[in-house]
């Protein structure tokens, strides 16, 4: 059974003219547009829909305020959806609509779907890199962009009650495979058809800097490298629209490059490029509560400190207990 990324995020928003206006400096793509919506539609065929947050066909849910309200997944087949309805209809009732999408919730209460997703292949290719004694472009200039236009959405962020009782429940009922988990913090989640390091993430909701209750955090789009995201920051700035609290850096986690903007739509908006990649062969990996990557940010904040722990380990969860290369490089 494959859920192979995100289909659709629907965003209960105050503004929608704001928003609209945002996610078009942003480099989204309108598909349609009307007094009580803006729909965008990325070239994978993900979609993302604004509607003003009392607007009937946007579920009612625990989590707090504007912002993502629903999230539908992307399923490979209609066998593979049934089996997974299947699945879920033994704990829950569950709704379809014409569209063909099945609608319930998590154990948290957040709204989410199953539809079948045709996902498009999309096409990057990054200029080659430079250095000095190892030239990969000879007499050749990069290309030079303009403007941001990502063409994938890679994940969506949660801050939850209970991380793990949250993870066991996408394990047990959708097959989302842990790729890693941060002590304290939360878990890095990857649908089972995907390769994307993570196309979910679970926060503690009562961490440091998150507000104490359910609530949408970000999502992630995709762009070609780090080029594309410098032009889309300084484009979104430039547009009176400001970075979010961490402003542009790579994790260490994924080793993503990352730019945060804060969105009116609910929470913050990312544009990611140059993340891993892993399958099924991957070990997940515990580590320290905080990110190590306060040397690449602009902006850090002051729980993550100067001098934080690089350290990690294979996770106890997925490593035989006898195995002595588990503790490797654990501080």
């Amino acid at each position: 059974m494959a859920i192979i990324g995100i289909e659709t995020l629907l965003f209960g928003v105050e503004d929608l003219s704001l928003c609209t206006r945002f996610f078009d400096d942003f480099g989204l793509v309108q598909k349609s547009a009307g007094n009580d919506h803006t729909h965008y539609r990325l070239d994978e065929g993900s979609n993302v829909i604004l509607r003003y947050l009392d607007d009937p066909l946007v579920p009612k849910s625990p989590y707090i305020g504007k912002g993502v309200k629903e999230v539908i997944w992307g399923v490979d087949t209609a066998e593979n959806l049934e089996a997974l309805v299947a699945r879920v209809s033994q704990t829950q009732e569950v709704r379809r609509t014409e569209d063909g999408t099945v609608h319930f919730a998590t154990c948290s209460g957040l709204p989410i779907g199953l539809k079948v997703f045709n996902r498009k292949k999309v096409t990057y290719a990054p200029d080659p890199l430079n250095a000095p004694g190892h030239v990969n472009r000879l007499n050749t200039p990069r290309k030079w962009k303009t403007r941001a236009k990502p063409k994938t959405i890679t994940h969506t962020v949660f801050a939850v009650p209970d991380p793990r009782a949250e993870y066991e429940w996408y394990r047990d009922v959708l097959d989302f495979r842990m790729s890693e988990e941060q002590l304290g913090m939360g878990f890095y989640l990857r649908a089972d058809g995907a390769n994307e390091h993570h196309n979910l993430f679970l926060i503690n909701m009562k961490f440091p800097a998150l507000p104490g209750y359910p609530v949408y955090h970000h999502t992630n789009f995709g762009v070609e490298d780090i080029d594309e995201l410098m032009i889309g920051t300084n484009y979104m700035t430039r547009r009176g629209w400001n970075t979010g609290p961490l402003g542009s850096g790579r994790h260490r986690i994924a080793s993503a490059l990352f730019s945060y903007l804060e969105c009116p739509a609910g929470g913050e908006a990312e544009y990611g490029a140059d993340s891993d990649y892993i399958d099924d062969n991957w070990i997940p990996r515990e580590w320290n509560q905080v990110f190590g990557t306060y040397s690449w940010m602009h902006k850090i904040p002051a729980f993550l400190g100067t001098s934080q722990k690089w350290e990690f380990r294979l996770h106890p969860e997925f490593v035989p207990k006898d195995d002595t290369k588990a503790d490797a490089g654990w501080d």
